[in-house]
């Protein structure tokens, strides 16, 4: 490489301590021209300071810059030492505006009730010092960017300012120019200097040449030194350039992934430094490799003084925005000369040509100014003025160059407009002066020029391009939503002009997209490509809010909403200018009515989903109804122009398209279509689309005769002529071959009508509220099934602000239900509110109609009352829209009614439905409410035009001659067939009765219409009577039987009488002989030595899953086997840093007592025969070779480590335990050694089996061979016990235990295997031990059976297990572990660890299970395997409790006891002060044996405890009463069952000669002193149990941790996602290529590669950002799970998408810290991804 020729660093460091910055101050204030000066220093030192090729020390060079080039600036700019002149700046008083800017990923708070926009947010520190923190709010994270709202009274309704930024006197502020408060001669030299500064800055970002610098810049001498610049693009994958980078500078993987990291963050990294020609070499191979498949990546070779140049123009950048914060002067100073207009004219200002070159420049040089702008203009309320016009003016050419550009928004300057739009003031004002509105518009509708030949924006066949493009203009909706956010609370003249300009620009848009996308059914064949329709709706989404802004802006003064809805009506007869022509005139006739209109088919001819404009001008006709403009001021509208015939067409098309779908007549066009029909009813779109069309044909309807309205709907629903036929049966079956088709249309007609007549919850159709359209929405909701908050909120329309209104009404309505520890929280509906619900809301789905019909139903049924679902009242319509009952009493109509009554007379005609007889129903009941209204409203005193109920007694007309309507209702009441509608007709029925004498009331004497009392209600009355004596007479039946039932059962009694008497006397005979055998009392169960009571006698006989037979457990039977689960565990770590660090050399012979890291086994209890789950596993490998043939991905478990799904319960499991018989009784014949005796023969067997090892190993001879006590064989071989199916099941469990345990290849000649499985065995029983004592359960009968199961086979396994390992192996195990405790004679043995480095429960169970090798040889009949267990345990327990004693805290003051001290404290003391004796200064005197007893019976009580598990499950001995609760009496009991004196110190006292020695020597290891000197590990008993991290209770405390912490590998930048470790409390940099790491061979994130030192391969995480727990298991597996953070409706909030605040539930936390101390993660996990596919697909290694 070549190295130019540049300061050695030696020569910077000289200049370094000789410079002065003072000096170089001094020598810029005396020079005539200054800027000259200043650059000829810049020019001199920058390339020598930055950008050192060879790459200088980050440190050093921040120094050089801050000395040598920074602080001159300083200098000059205050004329003396900047520590003392810059505080000087600050006493200018508070600040008044907060302006801190977000970093990424900060929490960000909005006030959801004083917001004036949800864009106006606090920062945390704000929001803490605010009143909003008691208000409803919503939290956030910040993308980055934006600032702190606090202080800016436009962005709040009250409360403005926090505490910390309550503005000093506002007066003196708006007057006062900030300049005038400094120096002269500081505002002089600040204009001087921030003019050079921000020059030369500009002039480097916007510079385009590669290898010349601006004037006045050069250096003296020209170094032939050049970088390669790689820049970042948003086409190019991370693995493209990092491939690329490897190959162009040949550089390692680590080192193209920290390029490819850089270049992403920063947006250009150098990837070469060297002359010219070496870097162009680079530059010409990444450019040929990255062009094949788009545009290459963009490359430059750059001169390295223009790069340093650069460096330093944003270092300067940044300095000015620090500089600014001291004093509001200087910042005004900056923006006077940022904005000030340059030599060349317009746009020549330095921020005009920082904003016009902005897509020209790398990202960090982008943020950097941005940051700049947003500390500076946007801070100064004078100059953001001045700022957002120059924005204005540019805003179409900086949006193109958005457009253009390919960097995200947030990169682009174009993002500002949040921080200018939002604001009404300067909104307004742009609007009148730059006419904003019109030019965002103007700007969106040129973006699109995609159009058909009618002018309308076409999107199918869009290419990849035009798509990016079209996703990125629709950030120009954003700023339309900005500008119309607030409506104005006063209009001026200019304001309504301009607004009305922006109106028909707007209008331009919609006419472009009116009737895009139409859509022609296929008949035959199926479409062949399904047609594009997302991008169509994607704009209707966007553009729903800016339409109801539009309307909300018109409501508010009368002017505008006239003018603009004569705009409106312009455009919309422009767009049906063609409609009837070329069409053919027809007339039609039913009823006796007559309507012309014309020949149209939608399943003929062209029909689009897209109509805007006409639904626009629906909205505005219903706000002129609304505001009463309609009728106070008729004249100015043109309500003469409109023809209702055409303003109901193209809705009534679109309603028809949507019953055509449902009726399937237009299967063959696809799922395109499908989708439309669904978002047109969808809550995203609805508001705009479908409700609106609805309010349309409510609209023509309310202006047009109601028979000739009906008329043509049934011409459009292409039912005309069903309906109008002479014999309407036969006609009905000639014309139609698909009658099911027919029947759907007449349904979705007939529910039609009910809604255009019945939905009056829209302000402007009907006399209601907004608030109660919200209420009625959330009632129905409520009607289908309790939901959770966000599920009703998602079901509700939200407005701009991101309100739906729900919390304003939601608690009339409905009531809380508050969740447990998993589930949500619920509303349900308040029962005196089911009486609103109705079945045809307009807003459910057919779904959610029979959903909300049956559970009303159920409900009904339930209270008692009849199941009909009449409708509720309705609200009384506005004057504008009142016509629109009488098309319930036209005449049309009940002829409908009237024949589809008359069809269902007939039970088997196929020409009706169930729902089609449920509409007219529901439609008659809707007339018979209205004329009651009605007749109620009137009083009696006018005459009521409404006349249902006579009208539905005339017979019917001419075609139809059937008897009137309610004549046929009668008919139908007593069909059988028609039971389901009964309640229904029989409600109808009494109405008209009802409504009969209320008339005749009224019309005899004038009465006042009701008795206190609604004529429904007098009729609910008597039939609930009716429904009460029917449930009474129910009830006698049902005791007369039970009575007959009874009596029945002593006559057999009585008859059978001998065989009873003898069946009794049987039993009370053998309840007298069992006490004695059965129960043995408290006092003798025992469960180790030669008293143990032991169950020889049972027989186990278990079902296998697979083939269902039964079979005895034996051990010279078929080998039975119990499925399970082992794993590596650290949840009783004390000490996780020490793991397995080489497992080929580890000797786990020796536990140590901080647990490090430990094997867990659990089971799932179900059993199998060995040789069944044989066969079944192979099937299982078979099918998992054919199945990565077809697709590698990995599935819930891997074959390749033995894992597989439990057959019955899929519960992961990875081998499988043996089920072995229980233990023999113990052998009463033989004596019992004490233990002086047993010892002494101990320890001389091992010595001879010792000797003879060795003997065998080395073939040498020894000198004294060791007395070889009588009837021991040394070379006896003893027989095996089990048959050789067990003895392989045996086999195969140490080899998984082993595996597992180790992290290594199988291996069975390793003497480490049996030690793994004794391991698992204790690790097990220790965890279970510590679960129940923190649960507070009790020792023995509170575990489930799998637990159970698990541990009783587990210990009976490991009792076994050494007669699979060669006998030898085990026999040295046993003399190695007795060695510890006490000295074996002549045996080599010197690396015996140090006592306070084992674990004694371990110690225990290696050596009870170990002996059973050394007792095998003994063949004198003498000894008895039982006798060794109890000394084995006497023994450890000594140890234990000196271990106790010497690590005690006793010596720490506490309170003391008073009164006599007992024997125990006494033997405490004494045996205290022996252990003093023998260790000198290392423990403390402690006089209080009150205090020591209580350290010791507490350190020892969970070894007891775990050891009487082992036992117990050992020895099949079943448990004292006392250990099956939790009552008082534990410890006693507990030391009763083990065989050991209350008193332990008694083990002690009775054997202290033996004893002593054995201590002392304990005591002497020289690891002993090192241990209590502090230099090992000290563990302390009783151990404490682990617990996962504390949590702040708010989640926002953790996200603000979040936001500060920074990826430890990428300098300093933020993470993308910070994930804590719920484990250990670590927060890592997860998902991010920077924290790759490699663990055995494969490159993981920082998660997974965390769990291999913190969990032994199991990680819990909470990932911040997305409020989200993640399990991880290994490198394949992971999932996630519901984290304990919940809002106050009970919910979680994945994401943060919904922003409630969120809190810590206690009960959910301590759900998952159970899980990960059960080891349930794996397991969770198995299941997660066995019950969602998706989950296995994601790479977990990579998070």
């Amino acid at each position: 490489m070549a190295e130019p020729s540049r300061d050695p660093p030696s020569a910077l460091s000289a200049d370094f301590m000789s410079f002065s910055p003072g000096d170089t101050a001094s020598r810029w204030l005396a020079c005539a021209d200054l800027q000259q000066e200043v650059y000829r220093h810049l020019a001199e030192y920058v390339p020598r300071v930055l950008c050192q090729g060879g790459g200088v020390a980050e440190q050093r060079e921040e120094l050089a810059l801050q000395l040598m080039l920074l602080a001159p600036l300083e200098w000059f700019l205050l004329g003396g030492e900047p520590a003392a002149g810059l505080p000087l700046l600050r006493q200018g008083g508070g600040e008044a505006l907060c302006g801190h800017v977000f970093k990424v990923g900060e929490p960000t708070y909005s006030c959801r009730e004083c917001a004036a926009d949800p864009t106006c947010v606090l920062c945390m520190q704000c929001f803490l010092a605010s009143v909003h923190r008691h208000h409803r709010y919503r939290m956030t994270t910040s993308g980055g960017g934006g600032f702190c709202d606090c202080g800016d009274a436009e962005a709040w309704k009250t409360g403005p300012s926090c505490q910390n930024h309550t503005p000093a006197d506002r007066n003196r502020e708006t007057e006062e120019d900030p300049v005038s408060l400094l120096p002269p001669a500081v505002e002089e030299r600040s204009y001087s200097i921030f003019s050079i500064i921000l020059q030369y800055a500009v002039d480097l970002l916007t510079w385009e040449q590669e290898d010349q610098l601006p004037a006045g810049l050069e250096p003296q001498q020209r170094s032939d030194s050049y970088y390669c610049m790689l820049f970042n693009d948003e086409v190019h994958t991370y693995e493209q350039v990092i491939y690329t980078l490897q190959k162009a500078v040949s550089c390692s993987q680590k080192e193209a992934v920290s390029f490819a990291t850089t270049v992403d963050r920063d947006g250009r990294k150098s990837v070469r430094f060297g002359d010219h020609q070496f870097c162009e070499q680079a530059k010409a191979v990444i450019v040929r490799s990255t062009s094949r498949q788009s545009k290459p990546l963009r490359v430059q070779v750059m001169h390295s003084a223009l790069v340093a140049h650069q460096c330093f123009a944003l270092k300067a950048l940044s300095w000015l925005g620090q500089i600014i914060q001291y004093s509001d002067g200087l910042r005004r100073i900056l923006c006077q000369v940022g904005l000030r207009p340059g030599p060349e004219g317009e746009n020549s200002s330095l921020v005009d040509r920082l904003m016009l070159n902005d897509s020209k420049m790398w990202k960090g040089a982008r943020n950097v100014y941005h940051q700049l702008l947003m500390n500076s203009l946007l801070m100064d309320r004078k100059f953001k003025k001045l700022f957002a016009i120059r924005f204005a003016k540019n805003y179409e050419r900086l949006q193109s160059d958005f457009i253009r550009d390919d960097h995200d928004r947030q990169f682009s300057v174009t993002d500002l407009s949040v921080q200018i739009f939002t604001v009404p003031s300067l909104a307004r004002m742009l609007m009148v002066e730059e006419n904003l509105m019109m030019t965002i518009i103007r700007t969106f509708v040129d973006q699109l020029r995609h159009r058909d030949a009618q002018g309308r924006f076409q999107f199918d066949r869009y290419t990849a391009q035009q798509a990016f493009k079209f996703g990125r203009v629709q950030s120009l909706i954003g700023d339309l939503k900005y500008v119309l956010i607030s409506p104005p609370p006063q209009w001026s003249q200019q304001l309504r002009t301009k607004f009305l300009d922006g109106f028909e620009a707007f209008l331009d848009l919609l006419r472009c997209m009116q009737g895009m996308d139409p859509v022609v059914r296929q008949v035959g064949q199926h479409i062949e490509m399904e047609p594009e329709w997302e991008a169509a709706f994607t704009l209707q989404m966007k553009l729903t809010h800016i339409i109801t802004m539009m309307q909300e802006w018109c409501s508010t003064d009368e002017h505008v909403l006239i003018e603009a809805y004569k705009k409106c009506l312009s455009a919309l007869s422009q767009c049906q200018s063609g409609l009837p022509d070329g069409e053919q005139p027809i007339s039609l006739s039913l009823a006796g009515h007559t309507v012309d209109t014309f020949r149209y088919q939608v399943s003929q001819e062209k029909v689009s989903i897209h109509l805007p404009v006409c639904r626009l001008l629906a909205g505005l006709h219903v706000l002129l109804s609304r505001t009463e403009v309609a009728s106070r001021l008729p004249e100015q509208l043109p309500l003469g122009d409109l023809s209702p015939h055409l303003l109901i067409e193209l809705p009534l098309r679109c309603l028809v398209l949507c019953a055509q779908v449902h009726a399937g007549m237009w299967r063959r066009n696809g799922f395109s279509l499908i989708n439309q029909i669904y978002y047109y009813h969808n809550v995203k779109c609805r508001v705009e689309m479908f409700d609106k069309d609805l309010a349309m044909l409510q609209v023509g309807a309310s202006m047009m005769d109601p028979n000739h309205f009906l008329m043509i709907v049934l011409s459009r629903f292409e039912l005309f002529h069903t309906f109008s036929a002479t014999d309407l049966r036969r006609r009905f079956r000639e014309a139609n071959k698909d009658l099911a088709q027919q029947n759907t249309l007449i349904e979705e007609m007939l529910h039609l009508i009910i809604m255009v007549v019945g939905e009056r919850y829209v302000p402007g159709v009907g006399q209601v509220e907004p608030l109660d359209e919200v209420r009625r929405e959330i009632l129905h909701q409520l009607c289908i099934r309790p939901m959770a908050h966000s599920e009703l909120v998602k079901a509700l329309p939200e407005n701009g602000n991101k309100e739906t209104g729900l919390e304003r009404v939601i608690d009339s309505v409905a009531s809380f239900r508050k969740p447990g520890v998993t589930g949500r929280g619920l509303y349900e509906l308040r029962p005196e509110w089911s009486k609103h619900f109705d079945l045809y809301f307009h807003h459910y789905s057919r779904a959610d109609q029979s959903k909300a019909e049956e559970a009303q139903r159920k409900l009904r049924r339930q209270n008692g009352e009849d199941t009909a679902l009449p409708p509720p009242r309705p609200p009384p319509l506005c004057p504008p829209f009142a016509s629109l009952v009488n098309l319930l009493q036209s005449d049309a109509l009940l002829a409908l009614e009237g024949a589809v009554l008359q069809w269902a007379g007939e039970p088997n005609g196929g020409g009706w439905t169930e729902s089609m007889l449920q509409r007219v129903l529901h439609l008659v009941a809707m007339a018979l409410l209205e004329e009651q209204q009605q007749l109620e409203s009137s009083g009696g005193d006018e005459v009521v035009s409404f006349t249902f109920s006579s009208k539905i007694t005339r017979p019917g007309e001419a075609p139809s001659t059937s008897g009137s309507v309610l004549a046929l209702l009668e008919s139908l009441q007593s069909a059988p067939h028609l039971e389901v509608h009964k309640d229904m007709i029989t409600w109808i029925l009494k109405m008209v009765g009802n409504i009969k004498t209320t008339r005749e009331r009224t019309s005899g004497s004038s009465v006042s219409v009701s008795h206190g009392r609604r004529p429904e209600e007098t009729v609910r009355d008597k039939d609930k009577a009716e429904r009460k004596r029917k449930a009474e007479m129910a009830r006698l039946r049902r005791e007369k039987v039970m009575a007959q039932m009874s009596e029945m059962q002593k006559h057999f009694i009585n008859e059978n009488k001998e065989l009873f008497q003898q069946s009794m006397e049987e039993l009370e005979a053998a309840a007298e002989h069992s006490p004695p055998s059965s129960e043995p009392t408290c006092a003798t169960q025992i469960c180790v030595g030669p008293r143990r009571v032991g169950g020889a006698e049972r027989h186990q006989l278990v079902t296998c899953i697979l083939c269902q037979e039964e079979q005895e457990v034996r051990g010279h039977g078929r080998a039975m086997v119990l499925a399970a689960f082992i794993q590596r565990s650290t949840v009783l770590s004390k000490n996780r840093r020490r793991g397995i660090l080489d497992p080929e050399r580890l000797d786990p012979l020796f536990m140590h007592p901080d647990l490090s890291v430990g094997v867990h086994t659990a089971s799932c209890g179900h059993i199998m025969h060995a040789t069944c789950w044989r066969r079944y596993f192979e099937a299982v490998q078979q099918k998992e070779q054919r199945r990565q043939q077809r697709l590698r991905g990995h599935t819930s478990y891997d074959v390749e480590n033995g894992e597989f799904l439990c057959p019955l319960c899929e519960c992961l499991s990875n081998t499988v335990i043996p089920l072995l018989p229980h233990a023999c009784s113990p052998d009463r014949s033989v004596e019992h050694p004490c233990l002086e005796t047993w010892l002494k023969r101990t320890t001389q067997q091992a010595a001879a089996l010792d000797s003879t090892h060795r003997k065998q190993s080395h073939g040498a001879a020894q000198q004294a061979e060791p007395a070889v006590p009588d009837g021991f064989g040394v070379g006896f071989v003893p027989r095996n016990p089990f048959s050789s199916g067990v003895g392989e099941m045996i086999n195969t469990f140490s080899m998984s235990a082993y595996k597992v345990g180790l992290k290594v290849n199988p291996n069975e000649q390793d003497p480490r295997v049996p030690v793994l499985s004794w391991s698992t065995c204790a690790y097990t029983m220790q965890s279970i031990e510590r679960l129940l004592m923190d649960e507070k359960k009790p020792l023995f009968g509170s575990l489930p059976c799998r637990q159970d199961d698990c541990l009783s086979s587990l210990t009976r396994f490991s009792s076994a297990c050494w007669t699979a390992a060669p006998i030898r192996t085990v026999q040295n195990h046993f003399i190695r572990l007795l060695s510890v405790l006490v000295l074996v004679p002549d045996s080599q043995l010197e690396d015996a660890p140090c006592f306070l480095d084992v674990d004694m429960f371990h110690l225990l169970v290696y050596s009870v299970l170990s002996y059973s090798s050394l007792h095998s040889l003994d063949q004198s009949g003498r000894s008895s395997v039982d006798s060794a267990h109890l000394h084995l345990l006497h023994l450890v327990t000594v140890a234990h409790l000196v271990q106790v004693l010497l690590t005690s805290t006793a010596g720490e003051p506490s309170m003391d006891q008073d009164g006599e001290e007992s024997e125990e404290e006494r033997l405490t003391c004494q045996l205290y002060g022996r252990l003093r004796d023998h260790l000198g200064r290392c423990l403390p005197d402690v006089s209080s044996g009150w205090r020591l007893w209580r350290c010791v019976r507490a350190g020892v009580l969970p070894f007891l405890r775990t050891a009487a598990l082992f036992f117990h499950y050992m020895n099949s001995a079943s448990p004292p009463a006392d250990l099956l609760g939790t009552g008082p009496g534990q410890w006693e009991a507990l030391c009763s069952y083990l065989g050991l004196p209350s008193n332990l110190l008694l083990l002690y006292q009775n054997h202290r000669t033996l004893l002593e020695p054995l201590i002392h020597r304990w005591c002497c290891h020289p690891g002993v002193g090192q241990v209590l000197h502090g230099g090992g590990v000290l563990v302390r008993f009783p151990r404490e149990s682990n617990r996962l991290i504390d949590l702040p209770e708010d989640y926002s405390i953790l996200i603000n941790q979040a936001s500060s912490f920074t990826c430890p590998r990428s300098g300093g930048d933020k993470s993308r996602a910070p994930t804590l470790c719920l484990v250990c409390g670590c927060m890592l940099c997860s998902q991010s290529y920077c924290c790759q790491t490699e663990v055995e061979g494969d490159d993981v994130g920082a998660c997974t590669a965390h769990t291999f030192t913190c969990g032994a391969g199991i990680g819990l995480f909470l990932r911040v950002r997305e409020s989200q727990v993640l399990f991880v298991a290994g490198k394949t597996k992971g999932c996630f799970y519901p984290p304990p953070y919940l809002d106050d409706y009970g919910e979680t909030d994945p994401g943060l998408k919904r922003g409630n605040p969120l809190h810590l539930c206690s009960e959910r936390y301590q759900k998952i810290e159970r899980l990960w101390r059960q080891h349930g993660i794996a397991e969770v996990i198995g299941h997660a991804q066995e019950a969602n596919q998706t989950l296995v697909a994601i790479d977990w290694q990579h998070l």
